[in-house]
Parts: C-alpha cells; sequence; structure tokens
C-alpha cells in the first residue's frame, strides 16, 4: 500500500541529505538512484535505520507514493532533467507534482512547467541553496513553477527549510522559472560575495605582508560585525587550519572552477541590458585564474610597478610596523573593511536591480523583502546585512535601487573614504582588484547626473548614422548631424 509522502531520485550530497532531512521531519520518503549501487550504500550507512524506502526502478518508486504524488528530482542540470521527466511521467497521474531542486536555467524551467502543464501535471523548479550542511540540517529553498503546485508542496519544503526567527526560509517565489531565476541570482551573489572576500584577502596579505594566522584574526574580528556572515566566518576557519604539513590554504592550487549559475546571471544581464558588472568580474576572475600556465608564464615577462614607486605610496599611508602589531587594527586593515563591506552593497544591489528587471520582463510577482528573508538562513550568502535588506524593501517596496535606500546611503557615505584608499593603493601595488574596482566604477557611474555617453552617441551618429537625443528636447526625438560637414549644418531631426 502506497505510504510515502514523497519520492527523490538522484542520491548525491545533495539529494541524500535532503531524504534524511525529510526523514528527521516526519516525512516517509522513497529514494531512487540510476545506479542501484549508490542506493544499496546508502540504505546500509546514512540511511540504516530510518524510514526511507529504497526503490529498484522508478515505476516501484512512484508505486510507494502517495496521491497526489510528489517526486524531487536532484540530478545534473539539463538533459538528465529531460530524461528523467520522459522516465517518469508514464507512471504519473494528472494532478501529480514533478520538482526540480538542482541548479537549471530559468528558461528550460519556464519551457517544462508549459510543457508539463499540456499534460496535466505540475511542475516545481525550486533554487536550493545551503550545500552539503544546509540541505541536511535546513537549506534556503527558492520554489516556483504553477502556482496550484504550492499547497501541495508547501508542507515539506518548509518543514526541511532553514528558520530564522521561527520563519522557514522557504516561500513561494513566483510561475514559471522564477524560482530558478532568484536562485541564479543568489549565486552571482555568491561569486561576488567570495570574490570581494579573495581581493580583500590579497590586499591585507600581499599588500601589507600579514601572515595567514594574522589575517584570520582580522576576518573572524570583522566576522562580529556589519559584515557577519557565513562567508566570513568559513573564510577566517579557513585561514587557521593547518595540519603537520602546515596551513592548508598555502597547498591549494589558484585555480578555481564554476559551475555555470554566475555565468548564467551575467549573459541574463546583458540581455535585459543591465550593468551587472561586480558579478561579471567574479565569474572573468575566475576564468582567469583557470590561465594558470599561462599566468606563470607572464609572472616571468610582464612587469609591474616599480620597488621605488610602491614605497613612495605605500610609506605615505601604511606604517608597516603595525603590522606585526594584532592590539589595534591598523587604518588599512580598517579600510579594506569598509571597502568589502561597501562592495558587497553594491554586489546586492546589482543583483536586486537584475531581480526587479525581470519581474518586469517575465511578468513575475517577485517580493523582494521576503527574498532577502529566504536568504536569511540556511544558504551560501546568509548574512547579518540581509536583515538590512530585508527592512529597507519593506519599508519601500518600490525602491529602484539598494543604494538609495536611506540605511545603505549613509553605509556608503561612511565606508567610501577607506573604499577609494584601497583601491589607490592596490593599483600602486598592482594588485588586481577588479570586484572591488568595479563597484566603485559602479557606484561613481550611478550617482554621475552627467556621463560621457553623449560622446558615444556622437561616435555611433558619425559612422552609423544612429542618432542621437538633445538635453534641450523632448525625450524620443531623435536628431542627426552631417559630421562631416559639421562646420556649416546644424544637426536635424532624425527620420
Amino acid at each position: 500500500m502506497p505510504d510515502a509522502a514523497i519520492g527523490l531520485i538522484g542520491l548525491g550530497v545533495m539529494g541524500k541529505n535532503l531524504a534524511l532531512n525529510m526523514n528527521d521531519h516526519g516525512f516517509k520518503v522513497a529514494v531512487f538512484n540510476r545506479s542501484p549501487e549508490r542506493v544499496k550504500a546508502f540504505m546500509n550507512d546514512e540511511a540504516e535505520g530510518t524510514e526511507i524506502i529504497p526503490a529498484d526502478s522508478i515505476e516501484q518508486l512512484i508505486g510507494h507514493l502517495t496521491s497526489p504524488r510528489r517526486v524531487m528530482f536532484m540530478v545534473k542540470a539539463g538533459a538528465a532533467v529531460d530524461e528523467l521527466i520522459a522516465q517518469v511521467l508514464p507512471f504519473l497521474a494528472p494532478g501529480d507534482v514533478v520538482i526540480d531542486g538542482g541548479n537549471e536555467l530559468y528558461t528550460r524551467t519556464n519551457e517544462r512547467t508549459d510543457y508539463l502543464a499540456e499534460q496535466g501535471f505540475f511542475y516545481v523548479g525550486a533554487g536550493i541553496s545551503g550545500g552539503e550542511e544546509g540541505a541536511r540540517h535546513g537549506p534556503s529553498i527558492m520554489p516556483g513553477g504553477h502556482p496550484e503546485a504550492w499547497p501541495l508542496v508547501k508542507d515539506i519544503l518548509q518543514a526541511i527549510a532553514a528558520k530564522v526567527e521561527g520563519e522557514p526560509c522557504c516561500e513561494w517565489v513566483g510561475p514559471g522559472g522564477a524560482g530558478h531565476y532568484v536562485k541564479m541570482v543568489h549565486n552571482g551573489i555568491e561569486y561576488g560575495d567570495m570574490q570581494l572576500i579573495c581581493e580583500a584577502y590579497d590586499c591585507l596579505g600581499r599588500g601589507m605582508g600579514m601572515q595567514q594566522p594574522q589575517i584570520a584574526s582580522v576576518f573572524a574580528d570583522w566576522n562580529q560585525g556589519v559584515l557577519d556572515s557565513y562567508l566570513m566566518d568559513i573564510t577566517a576557519k579557513i585561514l587557521d587550519s593547518h595540519d603537520d604539513e602546515g596551513f592548508v590554504l598555502a597547498r591549494i592550487l589558484d585555480r578555481a572552477g564554476q559551475k555555470g549559475t554566475g555565468k548564467w546571471a551575467g549573459i541574463n544581464a546583458l540581455q535585459q541590458g543591465l550593468p551587472l558588472t561586480l558579478i561579471a568580474e567574479s565569474v572573468f576572475a575566475r576564468c582567469l585564474s583557470a590561465m594558470k600556465d599561462e599566468r606563470v608564464k607572464a609572472a616571468d615577462m610582464l612587469g609591474g610597478p616599480s620597488t621605488e614607486f610602491t614605497d613612495r605610496y605605500v610609506d605615505r599611508y601604511v606604517d608597516r610596523s603595525k603590522v606585526q602589531s594584532t592590539d589595534s587594527p591598523d587604518q588599512f586593515v580598517a579600510d579594506v573593511r569598509d571597502a568589502l563591506y561597501a562592495a558587497k552593497i553594491i554586489s546586492y544591489a546589482q543583483g536586486f536591480a537584475l531581480l526587479r528587471d525581470a519581474a518586469t520582463a517575465y511578468q513575475w510577482p517577485l517580493d523582494y523583502s521576503t527574498i532577502a528573508r529566504l536568504w536569511r538562513g540556511g544558504c551560501i550568502i546568509r548574512s547579518v546585512f540581509l536583515a538590512d535588506i530585508q527592512r529597507a524593501m519593506q519599508d519601500d517596496p518600490t525602491l529602484e535601487n539598494l543604494v538609495l535606500a536611506p540605511f545603505f546611503t549613509h553605509a556608503l557615505a561612511q565606508a567610501q573614504t577607506g573604499w577609494r584608499q584601497v583601491l589607490v593603493q592596490a593599483i600602486a601595488l598592482g594588485i588586481p582588484m577588479p570586484a572591488m574596482s568595479s563597484a566603485l566604477a559602479y557606484y561613481d557611474g550611478y550617482r554621475s547626473a552627467v556621463l560621457p555617453a553623449n560622446l558615444l552617441q556622437a561616435q555611433r551618429d558619425y559612422f552609423g548614422a544612429h542618432t542621437y537625443e538633445r538635453v534641450d528636447r523632448p525625450r524620443g526625438q531623435a536628431f542627426h548631424t552631417d559630421w562631416l560637414d559639421a562646420g556649416k549644418n546644424k544637426d536635424r531631426a532624425g527620420d
């Protein structure tokens, strides 16, 4: 007799831990994996003594489920999901629910939502963040898809999600691919956060000559204030981790990997015409890190700033003698903290701007305050900082950009002197800071009432007759100049 509340397909790290999490919360789970050995190993190890039900086939898995049947996929995005859908549908009935909990591209989720609706089934694209620990003890979950499916999956998803102040970090996001889109933006911000922390680490190490234990202490201290976050916490622990061979971090190759979600966010921003500069630079920084062999070769061939040059600029600002003491923070350390905080604000501002644009473009009723709440617990970017974002969005749901909220306007004003000083010193020392510097360029560009784009428009009109608007005429009216004879002819209205 069917008695399982949900079926889960895919017993990788995330799938196994979600199944255990569901079991802990009183939901009977049936599990299947295309490799029978993995199911057997799971049942003989982590799932031993639980009420989790192993299945030898998809048909058997679905046979264990109560109606309406709920089947969750935890498999690699792309073709594997389409193959599973084709294998599962013959055993389902109209009104059953398919949940994709992987990192899927939102456009594919849009397509699958429509396709399954035509077949009479409900589809949910649920972004899940938190890694292994989150999946086991409470992740952040961002479900979207068929609105009618939400009441059918709400009890399970909210039960297993992280809780902050008693509220689950799981709420319905919107129709179609909205859930996976929000997860994509989350991951883009995650790319930005990680890159910013890496740049702060590099600036303190190469820039000030601080040793790893000192940087670990600084980061641990920062984690007690406005930068309190999961990523800051684990970074301090990483920097302090050592074994018989020395510090673990010192043995790790500086070549970063990625799975594509940050790249998707950058591509979508380009398609939408939005400046997601910090997140894009964070993706490019990973791409540059992957060019390890070329960088090693270039290091011997390409020169940087001279010692005389760097000494002149660094000595003007940094008291190197203070680096050897942790009794009181050097001013430069405080400035790096401010730079990290300010750039982090910009990262989130760009991410939420992308969400706002998507809400209009795809007609999704996104609630930005709720999204900030979903990210406060369980996920990789969880931090006290998100409570400030949640309040800002609650205070003004129509806020055009996060930097315009009074709290963040003030925070940026307080932090920007240190932010600028750090970048000046990094440039003088030849230390790359792509994310922090692009964040400052965005801030300065956004606060500029006038930009040199008038010249750019003139150039476009010169070589391509693309026309331009005038400052003394109504918006939308086009003008063109015969630039080869501009000295004799005034500009004229375009066709």
